[in-house]
């Protein structure tokens, strides 16, 4: 019987493409196995994942993707959660029953070596555990945030306060100082939903055969040291952690505004080496129009040339978007005859372009992001220095670790209510740009770079760590 390990992502394109890069690459080391993905849709408006699948299925024909059903979450659920990953958690622990049914069905043919969750999905442990399956995690957040979830349960256990009012930086090992209003977002609120789902996953995380993290070792020695010796967890053991990262994954593809797209790339083709900024929020990253606006002023008084993703604000009293958002009306939400004045030395796009793409790019010089761990790596792939603008989930938490302990960003701050003057906008652009601190920054992202090219290599650290992993499972 064909063996085979099954990948459980969570919702969302941007778990699902780290997922199938380590399928990937699993394959390059094992190419006789069969790798099946389970695919969940997701609660909320996350990004076109079809175009991705059907580019992986056609490439790889021992990457197969089965389809749960729909998890239909009680409007009592989802009218009232702040937060995305309260509606993440809910259907993952819904869904148990999917995921056992569909890896009883793919063992009927298969010889099933192993099951890999994202650490979203950690209500699937116990159906590994019936299953009598060895099962794995892949964090899909830097090793930094790993460090700061296993050790949630002793921060959990030295207040009875939530982060957002202890107003104190957190003593985690192995990462520098962390700001409690820091702390991902969903976890300020120690009543909320959303944190009891982190704690839950902060309990249970130990509990995995090991732990895959999509980093590399020279980008987070300290931390994944601090982790491997146990301070992370000092009341129990902690499983081995393997970094066998940076996964990049190749263009998920899109179906709308390819001249758009056509015409953005011929517009960068046009600009000198290193001399644009570029300007994305993934796939839920939203902005008010104040924001927006704010934003368009900033980069109009820095006099740098920018290639800007603009996408519609959520609808009216809430932070994400459940159902797709249409195109922007770009003339209503920026300020009147920005487009006029900046266009000599901007470029605007509506909703989506192809970042991976824009970022290997010669004339990218610089990345306003939000920080999420795909985008980092990806820009840290090309040697792109960055701007740190966390919007939601843990990205305030990995500015932290941008900023202070990789030093391959710069932060953009936003006032007590979170809002970003134009001013500051304006002045993080131009230092990114044009000074010695965007050049300091500019030169460790190069030296990561590098690194990271090292690290994937034959000999490198994360191809001795993925080694390591397949071996653990047989």
């Amino acid at each position: 019987m064909e063996e085979a390990i099954v990948l459980y992502p969570s919702p969302g394109i941007g778990h699902l493409i780290p997922m199938v890069e380590l399928g990937k690459l699993i394959l390059t080391h094992q190419s006789s196995l069969s790798i099946h993905i389970l695919i969940t849709p997701p609660p909320y408006s996350a990004g076109p994942a079809a175009p991705f699948i059907a580019s992986v299925s056609s490439k790889f024909p021992s990457i197969i993707f089965h389809h749960l059903p729909i998890i239909t979450l009680p409007p009592s659920i989802t009218s009232s959660s702040r937060h995305h990953e309260t509606l993440t958690f809910e259907v993952a622990r819904r869904n148990n029953l999917n995921v056992h049914q569909a890896i009883l069905s793919i063992s009927k043919t298969f010889a099933i070596n192993c099951l890999i969750l994202d650490f979203f999905c950690i209500a699937a442990l116990s159906v590994a555990n019936e299953l009598n399956l060895p099962a794995y995690c892949l964090f899909t957040s830097p090793a930094g945030f790993l460090a700061g979830l296993l050790y949630l349960p002793t921060l959990h256990s030295k207040t009875s306060k939530s982060f957002k009012d202890l107003n104190a930086p957190l003593d985690i090992p192995g990462v520098p100082p962390i700001p409690s209003s820091d702390m991902p977002t969903p976890t300020l609120e120690r009543n909320d939903l959303a944190y009891q789902g982190f704690f839950e996953v902060s309990t249970k995380l130990p509990k995995v055969s090991a732990i895959i993290v999509n980093s590399f070792e020279p980008l987070e020695q300290r931390t994944v040291r601090a982790i491997t010796d146990g301070l992370c967890v000092p009341d129990g053991p902690t499983p081995p952690v393997y970094s066998i990262g940076p996964l990049i994954a190749e263009e998920r593809g899109h179906t709308n505004g390819s001249d758009a797209i056509l015409d953005c790339l011929s517009w960068l083709k046009m600009q000198p080496s290193k001399s644009v900024v570029f300007l994305c929020f993934g796939s839920l990253g939203l902005f008010s129009k104040e924001q927006l606006h704010e934003i368009a002023i900033g980069l109009e008084r820095s006099g740098q040339s920018f290639l800007w993703v603009v996408r519609n604000p959520p609808p009216q009293n809430q932070s994400l978007a459940t159902t797709a958002l249409p195109d922007p009306d770009l003339a209503s939400l920026l300020p009147d005859g920005f487009l006029d004045r900046t266009k000599d030395r901007g470029f605007v796009v509506k909703s989506w372009v192809p970042q991976v793409t824009v970022l290997s790019h010669d004339s990218i010089g610089g990345f306003v992001t939000h920080c999420g761990w795909n985008s980092v790596l990806e820009a840290l792939s090309e040697g792109v220095p960055m701007v740190a603008w966390p919007i939601y989930a843990e990205q305030r938490y990995n500015r932290v670790l941008l900023v202070e302990e990789m030093k391959i960003a710069l932060p953009m701050n936003e006032l007590e209510n979170g809002f970003v003057s134009a001013a500051e906008v304006e002045k993080r652009v131009r230092e990114l740009m044009d000074s010695v601190e965007g050049n300091l920054v500019r030169e460790r992202t190069m030296a990561m770079k590098n690194a990271a090219m090292y690290a994937l290599s034959e000999g490198g650290s994360s191809r001795i760590a993925l080694a390591k992993f397949v071996e653990s499972w047989k």
